[in-house]
This record gives structure tokens, sequence and C-alpha cells, in this order.
């Protein structure tokens, strides 16, 4: 263990936290799982309990190079997660930025060959033959628009001439019926006179 700590740990281009255990940290490697990690630290004697700002120069180089070269520190095939490559046919296990570019150019070729896989990929649909009926919905929601009930012209409840019903509107100078009060814009006949006039002759 190294007497010198380090708060930033750069490896293979990424910065780790020195306080972080050393499965924890490098598992922060992109490509790097938590198996792969142990198995690295086994091969190299490094306890997996200390914190990885105490490496030294050294140990960070070894661990690099069993990233770069699994297969030269023994690691089983089933640990890498490139296997069989398309145009070398070789194992590799790919890290970081590696592992977005391969992916994208595997999707690529899949759409240029017009293969089902690439079908799926151009329409944004799964691929692996998992459901779609109630599951990977992208998009907005479709559903009804909010707001009252509208009925059609003519329809139901709508007056048979197409206009405002009016039901039993008094006749124009007529009295309206007992009980019921007179129209807003009722206006009075014209031969009626105000009652204070009627007083005075």
């Amino acid at each position: 263990m190294s007497e010198q700590y380090e708060n930033l740990v750069r490896i293979l281009g990424n910065d780790i936290h020195g306080e972080l255990n050393m499965l924890i940290g490098l598992s922060q490697i992109k490509g790097i799982g938590y198996m792969f990690a142990n198995s690295m630290l086994q091969v190299l004697k490094i306890s997996p309990h200390q914190k990885i700002g105490n490496l030294t120069t050294e140990q960070i180089s070894s661990i690099e190079k069993i990233i770069e070269n699994p297969k030269g520190s023994d690691f089983p095939t089933w640990f890498l997660n490139r296997r069989q490559d398309m145009l070398t046919g070789e194992d590799m296990h790919l890290v970081t930025s590696d592992i977005a570019f391969n992916i994208r150019n595997d999707v690529e070729r899949e759409k240029t060959l017009f293969s089902w896989r690439g079908y799926r990929h151009m329409y944004g649909l799964k691929v692996r033959g998992q459901r779609t009926r109630c599951t990977g919905r992208k998009g907005g929601a479709v559903g009804v628009a909010k707001g009252g009930k509208v009925l059609p012209k003519g329809g139901a409840g709508a007056p048979a001439g197409g206009g405002a019903a009016v039901a039993d509107a008094p006749a124009d100078g007529a009295a309206p019926a007992d009980g019921a009060a007179p129209a807003a814009d009722a206006k009075p006949a014209a031969d009626a006179k105000p009652a204070a006039a009627e007083k005075k002759e």
C-alpha cells in the first residue's frame, strides 16, 4: 500500500475518487463490472477493501494492462464482453468509448443488410422479442380530448328550426300568464298611459 494518497486516480482516461473502495472504484469504468474487478484484484494480489487513492503507480499500470489484454492474464472467455467479433473473429473486452462505437457500428450494419433486426432498429421497436403491447411506448399520450360533450347540429335536444327554442313566449302586447314574471325586454303598449297622468286628468 502506498503512503501517498491521491484524491483523484486516473485509470484509462477515467477520473475515480480516491475515497472509494477498490471494487466500487474500478466498476466506475464503463465495461468493468463487479466480478471482473474482483478477479482482477485477486490476480494482482490487491486487497479489495483498501481505498483506491492508495494505489501506487505500478499497480495502476498493471491494472490498465489487464483491462487492455485480459486474455494475457488467463481470464476465461466468458468474462469478455465481445466474443467472436464480426470483423476479426477474436474474443475481446471493450471498455469506455469503444463499447458505444462498436454498438453503433453493429446497428448500422444490421440496417444496411435490411435484416429483421435492422428494421426493428429503424422504427425504434423492441429487437429481442419483448412484448410491445403495454410497455416500451414512446411519444405523447393518446387519449380523449378534455371538455364537455358537444351535440351535433340537428341532433337530439336541438330545436326543429335550428334556432333557439323559446318555451311559451307571450305574443307582443299580451300580458304574461298569472304568476309569471314579465320579460326583461318587454315594452309597454303604445296606448297605455302612466297611472300618475290619469289621476291629474
